[in-house]
């Protein structure tokens, strides 16, 4: 049997799909005795909501802590993870928890004799992250990075805790093997897009080159980067599409003058009808783990544009559905998207490569049941 914590709505956004994606193949493997998270699947009588208090709120943004994005992402994993670790019930079997809330959670899953323990790094290693964040914060002057020094020495405990730890990307494995982690403690899995991502009947005929980016509005993800690339097209006929939202009043601020442009919008929400219309799907990220939103991208027949610090890279062939530029560099996305806007290669077909097929096609589920998830 398998319990599992994450602090993420199941299903909601790329944490909340992961974690659905896990409980799922444990599910149908006869795996799962219960899953924790904030916000449960409505009516899963495994599921078990971990409730945050109202004090937590106050602290969390009626304190100077708002203005702290660091520290209000490490508080509200410390206290998710402490709940959680008071709320554990036997049988536990074994115990799997994602990178930056599992500590609280782990040693008192040992204590109730849980075995093996299992981490779930969404990123790469923690040392890598914080150096790609660094950058993102010197290149641009805007310290948005949800990771502050407690983060790091937490996660790294958590590192040292854990039997196995899960990572979903070549680029994520190679980091790990760099600090040091050995081979024979990471197993490299495979995650999958959520099936309602799939491409349009037809797609927009006009002469309009549509741009779009999912995610955080924030300058770790690079979002500083594609506004001046998109600023440098050579062509009025254009737009950007931002969904997401942001997280610091710095950038909330930054962003007020690139919206005087009309051409440059914000549509938080289901990212779907943006994916059907663009002819591009930017993913400029400093450091992703994985990414979901490219991979939905290309699941919907829209070409990606990603950056060299991102596991999506692996799934990019170039020309064919999209390029792989330096992390950081404006001059380089300038030049792929002007490519893309003069040879079109949206299409009404999935652009998922066969590798992607050929990792879905293996069972998740029969993995599980013995004992594991799939490995490269």
């Amino acid at each position: 049997m398998r319990t599992i914590a994450c602090n993420a709505p199941y299903g909601k956004g790329g944490m909340g799909q992961h974690l659905a994606h896990l409980v799922e193949a444990s599910r149908r493997a006869g795996m799962l005795a219960r899953y924790y998270s904030p916000a449960p699947q409505e009516g899963d009588e495994r599921g078990q909501r971990v409730e945050r208090r109202r004090w937590r709120d106050w602290l969390l943004w009626y304190t100077p802590v708002r203005f702290r994005p660091a520290w209000r992402s490490f508080l509200d994993n410390e206290l998710f993870d402490r709940r959680v670790a008071r709320r554990l019930q036997r049988p536990l079997g074994r115990f799997m928890s994602f990178a930056g809330a599992s500590l609280r959670s782990f040693q008192q899953a040992e204590a109730r004799g849980a075995e093996p323990l299992e981490l779930v790094s969404a990123t790469s290693h923690v040392h890598n992250l914080k150096r790609r964040h660094d950058h993102a914060h010197e290149r641009h002057g805007m310290d948005d990075s949800w990771l502050n020094g407690a983060q790091v020495r937490k996660t790294l405990r958590e590192y040292a805790a854990a039997d196995t730890i899960y990572v979903h990307s070549d680029y994520t494995r190679r980091t790990f093997r760099e600090a040091g982690v050995p081979a024979e403690a990471l197993e490299r899995t495979y995650l999958q897009v959520h099936p309602r991502f799939r491409p349009p009947p037809h797609r927009p005929s006009d002469a309009t080159f549509r741009a779009v980016y999912v995610g955080r509005i924030e300058a770790t993800k690079g979002v500083p980067v594609l506004l001046e690339a998109f600023s440098r097209l050579p062509t009025a006929d254009k737009t950007l599409t931002l969904v997401g939202g942001w997280s610091t009043r710095r950038m909330r601020v930054y962003m007020q003058d690139w919206l005087s442009d009309p051409r440059i919008r914000m549509a938080p929400g289901d990212p779907l009808p943006a994916l059907h219309d663009a002819d591009v799907f930017v993913h400029p990220t400093y450091e992703d783990g994985f990414g979901y939103a490219p991979m939905e991208a290309l699941a919907c027949g829209t070409p990606v544009v990603v950056t060299t610090d991102t596991g999506m890279k692996e799934y990019v062939r170039e020309e064919e559905n999209g390029y792989v530029v330096p992390t950081g560099r404006v001059a380089p996305l300038v030049d792929r998207l002007e490519r893309l806007r003069r040879h079109p290669r949206a299409t009404t077909q999935s652009l998922l490569p066969p590798a992607y097929h050929e990792e879905r096609d293996a069972s998740f589920a029969d993995m599980l049941a013995k004992g594991g998830l799939p490995s490269g």
